[in-house]
């Protein structure tokens, strides 16, 4: 390699994040203890997004008054924490709007809970 030669990593490409199915999975993990079923089935995760090293992702309650948001966030931060290189940033987000309502379950969360 001649001294004007770049080392093969510069100029390289970012290293990618986890995969959307990857964080999927491991918040699928995560259950509302009030309503039994897991956070991405309810249909509470509402955003999953990777850039500059930093994981965001936007999350729901079923109600604004929801007293489990504290618990199911750190279950949520405890899920994601093995999916990011230690160089990598996670804002997790509780957010109210727009509100959640049982239109956003899936199919199996529907069936789960007998809707």
């Amino acid at each position: 390699m001649s001294a004007t030669t770049p080392p093969p990593h510069a100029g390289s490409a970012p290293e990618p994040g986890p995969s959307v199915e990857a964080v999927r999975a491991a918040l699928a993990q995560v259950v509302d203890p009030e309503m039994g079923v897991n956070i991405v089935d309810l249909g509470l995760v509402y955003r999953i997004e990777w850039r500059d090293k930093r994981l965001e992702i936007d999350i729901t309650l079923t109600s604004p008054s929801c007293p489990m948001g504290e618990l199911i966030a750190d279950e949520a931060l405890d899920a994601l924490a093995p999916l990011l290189a230690p160089d990598a940033t996670l804002d997790l987000r509780l957010v109210r709007d727009p509100p959640w309502h049982p239109g956003l379950m899936s199919e199996r969360a529907r069936r789960t809970l007998g809707e």
